[in-house]
């Protein structure tokens, strides 16, 4: 066993990003688009030597325009980010765009009026994509995951392994009964004349207390799931972030029977076809 991991340990690759990995610019230009006829009419007020005429004629034109000036710093605030005030009140950031004195307000205490008048900025659909594409970096995280699982399905489609995806434990009452009212959701399901295995799938490229906790949910849930005849627990895991959480993950490895990286996934597609 320990031989095993320590060669398991071994494949460990450094990274599963590629270049498509950093930004989705489909979901970056549609976030924009969305907002865009906004925008264009805040635009009136770069260059404006008098903005708060400015933002009066677009309040009296269009005042739900100024509902997207929280992008404009970089905020999505959906009525939930709370601010001081210039009163020292503790306000809903949205609240500020109920009025021309709270967007001024806005525009004063950020310092957007000084952008807008010495035209730092020449067109706010331009510059709301760079602010998208930089809070795209924030997705990064969850992005992985989702690499992880794209990859995975890549490997089940090449060799011909039929599966399904993102499938939940209440679909067989035997598991729900072992796992009690944790209700799961499995990245991957393979179901075998013989036998259905119930997939999770990650990648670590960092370390964190995230792959303790991981590690330590699915030792709990895997002898659970293998308790129930016909049914197994799989465990796909792969990113050098194990490295600096390896007693937890040997632990598992100790505990859960069916643990696969990317280099060793072949030994899984081998046992099931």
């Amino acid at each position: 066993m320990m031989k095993d991991f320590d060669k398991f340990m071994s494949q460990l690759q450094e990274t599963n990003q590629t270049l498509d990995f950093f930004c989705d610019f489909e979901k970056i230009s549609q976030n924009v688009e969305d907002i865009k006829l906004s925008l264009c009419m805040l635009n009136s007020l770069i260059g404006s030597t008098d903005i708060r005429k400015s933002v009066e004629t677009i309040w009296n034109r269009d005042k739900t325009a100024f509902n997207v000036m929280d992008i404009l710093i970089a905020v999505r605030s959906e009525g939930k980010k709370k601010v001081l005030d210039n009163m020292g009140r503790c306000v809903v950031l949205d609240s500020l765009f109920k009025s021309v004195a709270g967007v001024m307000e806005f525009l004063d205490t950020t310092g957007l009026i000084e952008v807008f008048q010495s035209k730092k900025i020449n067109d706010l659909v331009d510059y709301v994509f760079g602010i998208e594409t930089g809070l795209d970096t924030n997705a990064r995280k969850n992005r992985s995951g989702h690499v992880m699982e794209c990859m995975v399905a890549r490997i089940f489609d090449k060799n011909g392994v039929k599966y399904r995806q993102e499938v939940y434990s209440r679909e067989w009452p035997s598991i729900t009964n072992v796992l009690g009212d944790d209700e799961k959701r499995f990245d991957f399901v393979v179901e075998t004349p013989t036998k259905t295995y119930l997939i999770e799938v990650n990648f670590y490229s960092s370390g964190g207390s995230k792959l303790n906790e991981v590690a330590r949910s699915y030792s709990d849930i895997a002898p659970k799931i293998n308790s129930v005849s016909g049914f197994e627990f799989v465990w796909i895991t792969d990113g050098i972030g194990w490295k600096s959480a390896k007693n937890k993950l040997q632990e598992a490895y100790s505990i859960i029977p069916s643990i696969y990286n990317l280099t060793n996934i072949q030994e899984f597609i081998e046992l099931i076809k």
